[in-house]
């Protein structure tokens, strides 16, 4: 399984991911599952990639070939983040059903999505999620964040924090904090953690940081976030569950 996740808000991008591929009994591996392509002074992009590991590998393998060979179109020529976003669409598409012909009625799932995000030029810094049919959506003002993989844990502290005027920071944390929580509940989600931070305009994508298991930060936010929540819940007003309900007046 994977938990993939990436934040837009004025400032720049945020970017979130696990590396765990599988967590047997007896053996546990991990694989990035963030990509990246830039161009100084004229694009950045950050992908994201969840699903049948071969075809998220073909995947990335199509679209370094197409940068390397030159052909058109590539991530080096599209000149706006949906052109990217349909190229990879397609691109996906394709893989996808090369693998399902190559593997016809052994019932494996060779479905991926990606989520991608970054900068052409002076356009809007964007994000997408492509889906497994080649179709994608944006994030928007309402919906600033995408997510793939397993979802469901980290999606409350998302909703709760994340707005377009959040700082890349305040993102960055929420982002750490919404991956803890996924690894708590789902051992098939695990480090290291990449973490990208993109600001806005610069094209650079440097601010890249690998967290291992045993990084003192993320213990730091695990043990805090866990001291926190116990700390409120114990705040929270206790129901008087051994007095009777409240009657309702008939009118």
């Amino acid at each position: 399984m994977t938990y993939c996740l990436a934040i837009r808000v004025d400032e720049g991008l945020v970017f979130v991911s696990d590396s765990r591929t599988n967590a047997g009994a007896d053996r546990i591996s991990t694989y990035s599952k963030m990509f990246t392509f830039a161009r100084e002074g004229d694009r950045a992009f950050v992908i994201l990639a969840s699903g049948n590991l071969a075809t998220t590998q073909s995947v990335i393998t199509r679209i370094k070939s197409d940068i390397k060979q030159g052909s058109r179109p590539n991530l080096m020529t599209v000149e706006g983040i949906d052109e990217a976003a349909e190229y990879i669409g397609k691109i996906s598409s394709s893989q996808q059903q090369k693998h399902v012909n190559a593997v016809a009625g052994s019932g494996v799932d060779t479905s991926a999505s990606f989520i991608l995000g970054g900068q052409v030029a002076d356009r809007p810094h964007r994000i997408y999620l492509i889906y497994p049919e080649g179709n994608f959506i944006k994030a928007t003002a309402e919906n600033p964040y995408q997510q793939i993989g397993e979802i469901k844990y980290g999606k409350p502290i998302l909703d709760r924090i994340i707005t377009r005027e959040t700082s890349l920071e305040e993102a960055a944390l929420a982002g750490l904090v919404s991956m803890d929580s996924t690894m708590r509940s789902n051992a098939t989600v695990g480090p290291p953690v990449d973490v990208l931070i993109y600001e806005m305009g610069s094209h650079n994508l440097s601010r890249h940081f690998t967290l291992q298991a045993d990084d003192p930060y993320l213990l730091e936010i695990k043990t805090a976030w866990d001291e926190k929540l116990k700390e409120a819940f114990k705040e929270l007003r206790r129901m008087k569950w051994n007095e009777p309900p409240p009657v309702a007046e008939d009118d």
